[in-house]
């Protein structure tokens, strides 16, 4: 197949300013998960609003199976768009694509038996997770829904996930925004069956999300391919579908722990929640309410974090090194400058914004400004920890990242919540967020500077009828050799000199 030039629809972040290359690349990724919140709060409004408190009771619980299915393949996305950033990085096409190929194998075929085994057993999911009898029957419908439209959300999230590694954040936003336009424009029209659409009930809103996720993904696929992205796989090379053990190995290997973050922090708060919902309803929605704020406060460290992380794979596929410790340094920064002014914006303004999520009058008010004083500065530190975790497992080091979450929520954070308590009271678990997050903080500085992340790799050695070097008409975009002839031609990751360390 011909290509454009890379540059057509790809960002080069091995060249020009470190600091406005990584602003203007986060700022869409900041932009989608803004989107993505505020659907789900529009969606949250049409169900609880016009279907009932037993309606939004059985879309949370199916809700949080879904967020739970999409963390655990988190880590793979995540470990795909390294490989195709060091790909990228390296200006090596060949190998990238072949990234792709195997990747989109393994996403649709797990994502295929997700659907498969979910969908009958979504009601026994739902009773063993103690969803309420009368929100049970719900529950089930709309899950059966989600589960059937599984493999387009894991498929939409490994496009975008792909074309961010390639430099490109701002195409998997402008299609997001489809899904996101879409999703609130049909909730109502299934939910009520507005026009020629039959009344669906909750399993209106499921369908929304399917049917906008699939318009979005194929709307997706059509632009690439009439586009020419450098990354599409033609009819031509259809060989690149099959998967290679080395890259499935990684992606699994190296996936799995970035996936698992996810869930540890699911379980700590899960915890937390516990132990909140002892104090009684005051608390917990005063907890509640500060969430909801929380949400949006770690928005900017986290789209920072993950453009660090592309930014950084890229220069480590370059070998420059210089720009890996510069990328951290930048992002750590616009961290701090980005959540400090958020955070500072919402102290301000803290009785207004909680003020939004509780009733008037409400004497749970007073406790949520109390605990949102102590514990919102916590995140802070948490954006730093995520910046230095990303641009660290952009070599392929993703251990020592969920070592420290673990240490620090499951070390410091629990434990500080839970025994502390006889002498702090609930404040004990308000101050176990700064606590943990600092901790998590310095042991994350310490395994930057001193750790040897700088050494570890992605992919294993090709084996040797795989030593065969890629030709410049290969890099350059021509179709390529068969898998079995590609050699990965990544620089040698070895640690940087004395003068290109922080």
């Amino acid at each position: 197949m011909s290509t454009a030039p890379a540059h057509a629809s790809t960002r080069d972040l091995t060249q020009g300013p470190i600091v406005s290359t990584l602003l203007v690349f986060s700022l869409p990724i900041l932009a989608g998960n803004v989107l993505q919140s505020l659907n789900g709060s529009v969606n949250a409004m049409w169900v609880g609003k016009y279907l009932g408190e037993a309606a939004l009771t059985a879309t949370a619980n199916a809700n949080n199976i879904m967020f739970l299915l999409i963390g655990l393949i988190f880590g793979v996305g995540m470990a795909a768009t390294i490989l195709v950033a060091q790909s990228m990085g390296a200006k090596n096409l060949v190998q990238a694509r072949t990234v792709i190929g195997s990747s989109a194998t393994f996403f649709g075929i797990v994502s295929l038996a997700i659907a498969i085994i979910g969908y009958p057993l979504s009601r026994y999911i739902l009773q063993w997770m103690g969803t309420p009898a009368l929100a049970l029957p719900l529950a089930e419908s709309y899950l059966r829904v989600i589960f059937l439209a599984m493999p387009l959300l894991y498929l939409f999230a490994f496009i975008s996930a792909i074309l961010r590694g390639a430099g490109d954040t701002r195409t998997p936003f402008i299609f997001l925004l489809v899904v996101v336009v879409l999703d609130v424009i049909l909730n109502p029209v299934l939910i009520f069956g507005l026009g020629p659409f039959p009344r669906m009930g909750i399993t209106g809103a499921a369908t929304a999300t399917l049917v906008a996720n699939a318009i979005s993904f194929v709307a997706m696929l059509l632009w690439l391919y009439w586009r020419k992205h450098p990354l599409w796989i033609g009819r031509h090379e259809l060989h690149l579908f099959i998967p290679q053990g080395r890259i499935v190995q990684a992606l699994v290997i190296k996936g799995l722990p970035m996936g698992a973050q996810m869930v540890m922090i699911s379980l700590a708060m899960l915890m937390v929640m516990t132990m909140v919902n002892s104090y009684g309803v005051e608390t917990s929605s005063a907890y509640g309410a500060a969430l909801q704020l929380w949400a949006y406060v770690q928005m900017p460290a986290m789209a920072i974090g993950a453009a660090c992380s592309t930014m950084a794979a890229q220069n480590v596929g370059a070998g420059q090194w210089h720009r890996v410790d510069g990328t951290a340094r930048a992002g750590v920064v616009g961290n701090v400058l980005m959540t400090g002014a958020l955070a500072a914006l919402i102290v301000g303004l803290d009785r207004q914004v909680l003020g939004l999520f509780l009733p008037a009058g409400s004497e749970a008010l007073a406790s949520a400004r109390h605990l949102n004083h102590i514990a919102v500065g916590s995140f802070l530190f948490f954006g730093v920890t995520f910046v230095l975790s990303g641009v660290v497992r952009s070599t392929g080091a993703v251990m020592p990242p969920l070592i420290i979450l673990g240490i620090a929520l499951w070390g410091v954070r629990v434990p500080v919540a839970k025994l502390l308590q006889p002498w702090l009271g609930v404040d004990a678990i308000w101050w176990s967020f700064p606590v943990s997050s600092v901790c998590a903080m310095l042991m994350s500085l310490a395994y930057y500077r001193w750790g040897r992340w700088r050494q570890a790799h992605m992919l294993s050695q090709p084996s040797e009828d795989e030593e065969t070097v890629a030709t410049p008409a290969e890099v350059a975009g021509t179709p390529p050799a068969p898998v079995c002839a590609l050699r990965q031609r990544l620089p040698p990751q070895t640690p940087p000199t004395t003068a290109d360390t922080p």
